[in-house]
């Protein structure tokens, strides 16, 4: 019975020291993980496409940044400073995504990146929710009359540098057994300038990238996009990785703005719906009852700081590309799960 008793009293003096040991070691890695970097310096550095209009945009005339994209930069930002403007936007080159991630140069990545198994296993970096879920296609001019990838034997395809469009549109090539000519630039810019000088029969990418492009061009109708897909990519947020409390915020921010549409919650009624809603999750999003903001050092306000500055996934989605914008895009499989899409997310209890 001694030895019993000695032997518990030992170990959970054992547990009780891990414990002490784990609790500073925990507040340490909070106080000097990124969430504390990028509160002390005031802002967020979103990495972007820049040239992509629809999802991130540079325009220098105005000095603006616009898109889907980066509105989610914005999403974050609101979340942590209360501020949607607190926000640096960095526009990225594809090949330079990773590197820009691993060095520190920006805090987020949300630039229409797929998310692969090698990239998260091997790029050092962890990936958040998909925020649009799309495919890779080809464009071809009208007057070609291409349609298929057999039609384009022996032809020129361009695609952009360090992209997983090369790999697709080689597996995919090979697959029909049709032999091409790939040609790759640094920039989407340098594929749509080859493209309309006729350096290339055809260009592949991500159907929305695809889509900007055509929407922008000097003559949309003249472009046309094939109907198949040749793979699926999930354009998906990225960080570095390692630091489980920046994911956390990362995640929940963009959760947060599919929670709102889920229950209701826009831009327009959210101080309406923090007054009057009797649904315990509203009540828990906007901070009316519970603690839950607690967890990620937020205010009990970040989610409808979120909402009122820059809108749900909804908004979000219709103001970028939406029906009332040049590229018309559908929601599709971009619509929430309770309407056929693949848009969900966890549960705010």
């Amino acid at each position: 019975m001694r030895t019993h008793f000695v032997r518990s009293l030992t170990l959970l003096l054992s547990v009780l020291l891990i414990a002490a040991l784990a609790a500073p070691m925990l507040t340490h890695a909070q106080e000097t993980g990124l969430l504390a970097k990028v509160k002390a310096r005031g802002k967020l550095i979103c990495g972007i496409n820049g040239g992509l209009q629809g999802f991130g945009f540079v325009d220098t005339k105005t000095n603006s940044v616009g898109g889907f994209d980066a509105d989610f930069c914005r999403a974050i930002a609101a979340a942590i400073f209360g501020d949607a403007k607190a926000v640096d936007f960095k526009p990225v080159a594809a090949a330079d995504r990773f590197t820009a991630i691993q060095s520190g140069e920006i805090d987020v990545l949300i630039r229409n990146t797929t998310y692969t198994f090698d990239r998260d296993t091997k790029q050092g970096a962890d990936f958040g929710p998909t925020i649009f879920y799309d495919g890779q296609t080809v464009m071809v001019r009208v007057a070609d009359k291409l349609a298929k990838l057999e039609d384009l034997k022996d032809l020129t395809v361009c695609a952009i540098k360090g992209t997983t469009t090369e790999q697709n549109i080689s597996d995919a090539m090979a697959a029909v057994n049709t032999k091409f000519k790939l040609v790759t630039f640094d920039q989407g810019q340098q594929v749509v300038d080859a493209f309309s000088s006729n350096r290339c029969d055809a260009v592949t990418s991500d159907r929305s990238q695809l889509a900007s492009w055509k929407a922008t061009s000097k003559d949309p109708a003249a472009w046309t996009l094939f109907d198949n897909n040749l793979s699926k990519e999930p354009l998906t947020p990225a960080w570095k990785q390692g630091d489980a409390q920046w994911g956390d915020v990362v995640r929940w921010s963009i959760y947060a703005t599919i929670l709102a549409e889920e229950d209701g919650i826009n831009s327009k009624n959210v101080d309406e719906m923090a007054a009057k809603s009797t649904n315990p999750e509203v009540r828990r999003l906007l901070g009316v009852e519970g603690k839950l903001h607690e967890n990620l050092g937020f205010d009990k306000a970040w989610v409808a700081n979120i909402i009122k500055q820059v809108g749900n996934y909804g908004e979000i989605f219709e103001r970028n590309l939406g029906a009332d914008t040049p590229f018309k895009l559908s929601r599709g499989l971009n619509n929430l799960w309770t309407k056929g899409g693949l848009i969900y997310a966890p549960p705010y209890r």
